[in-house]
């Protein structure tokens, strides 16, 4: 995603995104690694539907906002290969390959078709990204990516390939970010909006006390339709929408206390990408080799603690290091792969080296 422009003026960025886009990816690595706790804690179970309300939701809506640019012109395609399909590519094999030596199942196929665990995201970034001029031309954009929701989640066969049903699932939310405009975060970023965002959080985590002993988080995940929830297929029609308003407001009074200034946590925002991609290895091999047998990580202590952890292994991928390591599979420089179509597409250098331009990833 690029930023060119932040609400202080042209050209400037906005430290205010990158603190959200921080603050975003602690809580999906928080999501990730509460996820074993909550077979044994109504607690974490509540924390962790909570958080799955609305934590990717805002990383897709925050996703489109940078978007609202994308115009298929040459130098864009060029970063959309360079800065989605490579890393996709990369990444897809990488897991694959992991997962064929920790399960020792050599066989396991190689499916750039099948997202395999995070790579559902980029893929859906992949296509929301393709289909932004289209959006940008509709009058009421959001309503038919709603529409779409809604059909995909009563179509049981439908979530195959690429990951469609989650593709499509949170398409309404990036569509919602197109059509945002700085003044509509302006008006997030006030005392009145963090003081009215109070009890909705606080009743948000009474309800999700009240529904974990029963309610499927897999309704905040998309990935297939209702029908394998155990609803009935028109259920999905009513669902749909009231879970995007749930998420709506719940990414609202969450992007209201981002902070506005620049913080000891502004600059790692610049690196969520990295820290998507990498922690996913050690999501899961925190499953395959049971890290979390041990019965003390089942206690509160032990629930602060993984959560201490998650939140600084999530730090560390974020950090400089680690982006300079891994810049040639994340970020990569290929221009050899494309052909030369004029002095202006020769001329014009990657979105990171232009001043007042900045590559944003969720």
């Amino acid at each position: 995603m690029e930023s060119r422009q932040g609400p202080g003026g042209r050209g400037a960025r906005d430290p205010y995104f990158d603190n959200a886009k921080y603050l975003t990816i602690v809580l999906v690595a928080c999501g990730h690694a509460w996820e074993p706790l909550t077979y044994g804690s109504r607690a974490v179970t509540a924390v962790y539907l909570a958080v799955y309300a609305f934590h990717m939701p805002a990383f897709a809506l925050v996703s489109g906002y940078f978007s609202r640019s994308f115009d298929m012109a040459p130098g864009r395609l060029r970063r959309l290969v360079g800065g989605v399909v490579v890393p996709y590519v990369v990444f897809e094999v990488a897991y694959t390959l992991f997962y064929r030596w920790a399960q020792d199942d050599p066989g396991y196929p190689i499916s750039l078709l099948d997202p395999w665990y995070l790579m559902w995201f980029l893929a859906a970034l992949f296509i929301w990204r393709l289909t932004t001029p289209l959006w940008l031309q509709l009058r009421h954009p959001v309503p038919v990516a709603l529409a779409l929701a809604m059909l995909m989640s009563i179509a049981p066969e439908a979530g195959g390939d690429l990951a469609l049903q989650r593709v499509v699932g949170f398409l309404p939310f990036f569509v919602l970010g197109l059509t945002l405009r700085p003044e509509h975060f302006e008006r997030l970023r006030t005392r009145r909006a963090r003081l009215w965002s109070l009890p909705v959080a606080a009743a948000t985590l009474v309800a999700a006390y009240v529904v974990a002993p029963w309610f499927d988080a897999g309704w905040f995940y998309h990935r297939g339709s209702v029908t394998g929830l155990g609803a009935p297929a028109w259920a999905g029609l009513i669902t749909t929408p009231a879970l995007f308003a749930l998420a709506v407001v719940l990414s609202a009074c969450f992007l209201a206390w981002v902070p506005g200034r620049t913080t000891v946590f502004t600059t790692l925002g610049t690196g969520t990408l990295y820290a998507y991609l990498l922690h996913g290895f050690l999501i899961k091999s925190s499953r395959f080799w049971g890290w979390y047998d041990h019965p003390w990580l089942h206690t509160p202590a032990g629930e602060l603690a993984v959560t201490a952890t998650a939140v600084g292994v999530i730090t560390l991928l974020c950090t400089a290091p680690v982006r300079r390591v891994f810049r040639f599979v994340v970020e990569p420089n290929i221009p050899w792969a494309f052909r030369r179509t004029g002095p202006a597409a020769k001329a014009e250098p990657p979105a990171s080296e232009v001043p007042g331009r900045a590559v944003v990833r969720p």
